[in-house]
């Protein structure tokens, strides 16, 4: 199953949970094997209703009779797996051993009935013609149907109730040895307890994300996979950040640094649990309220009634909604990062939407007392109008926002002020701490405001989630950076210290990467590109050819395979932000170099939604047709940098000559793998192209830079040399 938009780099049905020691795929739990059971059961049962609906008199054919035969032996198989999964949990969860049981036998007399009453050798009824009458008993089959899918249900729903209970039971268990985590005062203790944690982290991890798997509201599945990315994350930092203080126990800002960590894991805890048993805690605003885009949408819909409908709503209603609508464009005007040109034109255009909004009332009003053409005209006219003015509305909110994150991300892309907090710890500047903690505040404030303003545009509510996602992250993970690095400038020899500053700025860096890919996902859907994310032009079609319909089957890879790929795929995702980032330096967004990483990038994002079973890619066929024209874009890649250095000096030549070298044989390397045959080992092709592209990534981010850097170098040498040669002439005039 797909996994939902979601926050870049969070959940999705191949994601891993966490890294190092507790990475591990996620994989098929009791939902999963129910719910199998039930997929190849209900359609079966869809053929049987279709039988029994056809009228009494109708006769069949012996070789119609040997198919419905078929049918009925298939359900009965069927219900029979389905009965064993059922016994199966019945037998573990005694509380409901007796209903599950109870549904299961009822399950099994439907089964058998369905079977008995299909069965060729019970209908002896020959008619004149040689045809047999079907179904003597159709009653019986009726019902039979019914009670089969009454009982299926059943067991399903206890099933269900038994997940929940296990993932409630699993949340208790890992809470339970947090506090103990919490009070530990020796190291040795707190590595028995972390690795019992560990252990309850991943069951915990296992049961939660399966049932995002299984969830079909969107909304839900984002929330759930918000919630997973920051038990991900901070599993980490609880490590780093608890051994800091035991380490350092008298330090304050150490203390504070876990104590945060612990408040944020506690409550990503309590909202997978909201999330599972459906429960929203008392005051919870419901985000749809929030957003313009949704609130623009809305008002849209209710004004395009009033083509059905006159009295649909009324005129006050509509203007309220129209006031809540502007008012909160006001995040917008009264942010000092909104350009004043953005600022006088959102204004404008609200002004508009009033004014047009006043003249529909007025023609509405008219039409409810005169049905005339003209007027209807009239209304259709103004129904069109004050549309065109929110529509231009949402593009000048959309260019504000997006505008604002491209610029901050960019301004933001070499993390300056991180790089600085980790030197300045290094070196125990207490002076120096203070103006990068309120630098990087500063930064957070800007983010925080960021996501607060793409929430407003995002256009789903997944995507709203994961702007609400980024705007918490950003605001608690700057917090316990300016924590992090104040420990370690007290104790600047610190190891541990180091490590745990390191650990949190890791954790910044990753959610502006996420920030960067959720911003082109919002323009995707902006554009109405969902769906087709960064596919690349290039990429072959599927053949037609008989001799390859089995390689395009979709592949299922077992949960191993999938951990290993889930886990290259989210390096490989982090990789394509950084490219991007490096092309954004550049001001000649033409350069043949440009267009290449440019193409290099686009690819391998699409190989990143690949390993989470999203994206344009939907088999390991077009996975390797996308890696060959990968390689074969590096390649062009690589000549493009070969020409380049001709113009520059022989030791940044050199320098340049010995990056190329290394991303040769790699792109080589990757055509070879592609084209090799691994009979019955897929998954072990597409690991090894992954790690290819992986590394040729790598080596690719260190190019851009590199080419960037010599580039500005050679400008400021000719102008240097322009700017000498005119003195020079000059001073002949002279």
């Amino acid at each position: 199953m797909a996994a939902s938009p979601g926050p870049a780099g969070v959940g999705g049905a191949g994601a891993v949970y966490g890294s190092g020691p507790l990475g591990f795929a996620l994989d098929s739990g009791l939902e999963i094997k129910t719910r199998s059971v039930e997929q190849t059961l209900l359609p079966l049962v869809s053929q049987i209703t279709t039988l029994i609906n056809h009228k009494d008199n109708t006769k069949k054919s012996d070789k119609t009779l040997q198919a419905i035969q078929r049918v009925g032996q298939a359900v009965n198989l069927a219900v029979g797996r389905f009965v064993k999964v059922g016994e199966a949990i019945a037998n573990e969860n005694w509380d409901l051993k007796e209903e599950i049981n109870i549904a299961c036998i009822e399950a099994k007399q439907a089964g058998e009935t369905i079977a008995a009453l299909t069965d060729i050798t019970n209908l002896n009824h020959l008619e004149s013609d040689g045809q047999i009458t079907i179904f003597t008993d159709k009653t019986g089959v009726i019902k039979a149907a019914r009670l089969l899918l009454s009982s299926v249900t059943k067991v399903l729903l206890l099933a269900d109730r038994v997940v929940i209970k296990q993932i409630i039971t699993s949340r208790n268990k890992v809470l339970a040895t947090m506090e103990r985590l919490e009070k530990v005062n020796s190291f040795q203790e707190f590595v028995q307890i972390f690795s019992q944690f560990g252990n309850e982290m991943v069951e915990f991890a296992h049961l939660s994300g399966d049932r995002q798997n299984d969830l079909k509201d969107e909304k839900k599945k984002a929330k759930m996979a918000a919630a997973r990315a920051v038990l991900e994350k901070c599993t980490m930092m609880l490590l780093t950040a608890s051994k800091t203080c035991l380490r350092h126990p008298n330090c304050e800002s150490a203390h504070k640094n876990k104590e945060g960590v612990f408040d944020r894991m506690k409550v990503a805890l309590d909202k997978v649990i909201e999330i599972v048993t459906d429960c929203k805690p008392n005051g919870e605003t419901d985000i749809s309220s929030v957003s313009i885009f949704t609130g623009i949408k809305e008002f849209k819909m209710n004004i395009e009634a009033l083509r059905e409908n006159l009295y649909f709503q009324s005129k006050e209603n509509l203007s309220v909604t129209l006031e809540v609508i502007l008012e909160r464009t006001e995040d917008f005007t009264d942010s000092a990062y909104t350009s004043h040109e953005h600022r006088e034109r959102i204004l404008e255009l609200s002004t508009q939407a009033r004014m047009e909004l006043q003249q529909l009332i007025s023609v509405w009003i008219q039409a409810q007392s005169k049905k005339t053409k003209s007027i209807a005209e009239e209304l259709e006219l103004s129904i069109l109008k004050i549309s065109h003015s929110l529509n231009e509305l949402k593009k000048e909110l959309h260019s504000t926002a997006t505008q604002l994150a491209a610029d901050l991300l960019k301004y933001h892309a070499d993390h300056v002020v991180l790089k600085a907090l980790k030197l300045t710890g290094v070196e125990g500047n207490l002076e120096a701490l203070a103006e990068y903690a309120c630098k990087l505040s500063e930064q957070k404030e800007q983010l925080v405001e960021t996501c607060r303003l793409l929430r407003h545009i995002s256009g789903t509510e997944p995507m709203e989630i994961t702007c609400i996602h980024a705007e918490e992250t950003f605001q608690v993970t700057g917090q316990q950076i300016i924590s992090a690095a104040e420990t370690l400038t007290l104790h600047p020899s610190s190891k541990i210290a180091k490590e745990n500053l390191d650990v949190f700025c890791e954790a910044w860096e990753s959610q502006i990467s996420d920030m960067s890919t959720l911003l082109r996902e919002i323009s995707d859907v902006f554009e109405g590109r969902r769906g087709e994310k960064y596919g690349y032009l290039s990429l072959p079609k599927p053949m037609k050819n008989n001799a390859n319909l089995k390689s395009l089957k979709p592949d299922k890879p077992d949960s191993e395979e999938q951990a290993k790929i889930a886990k290259l795929g989210l390096k490989l995702g982090l990789l394509t932000s950084d490219a991007d980032c490096e092309i954004e330096k550049w001001e000649d967004q033409e350069n043949e170099i440009v267009q290449y990483g440019r193409n290099m990038s686009s690819m391998a994002y699409s190989l990143y939604l690949f390993t989470r079973g999203e994206g344009p890619l939907k088999t390991s066929q077009d996975l390797i047709h996308q890696l060959e024209v990968f390689a074969a874009e590096g390649l062009k890649l690589t000549s493009s940098v070969q020409a380049f250095s001709k113009q520059l000096k022989d030791d940044d030549k050199l320098m340049l000559l010995l990056e190329i070298n290394k991303l040769i044989p790699l792109c080589h390397q990757l055509q070879t793998v592609t084209k090799t045959s691994l009979q019955n080992k897929v998954f072990l092709k597409v690991d090894k192209c992954i790690t290819k592209t992986r590394s040729m990534m790598a080596l690719l981010v260190q190019l851009l830079s590199l080419c960037y850097k010599l580039l500005k170098k050679l400008q400021m040498e000719n102008n240097g040399w322009i700017s000498v040669t005119n003195k020079d002439s000059m001073d002949g005039k002279i």
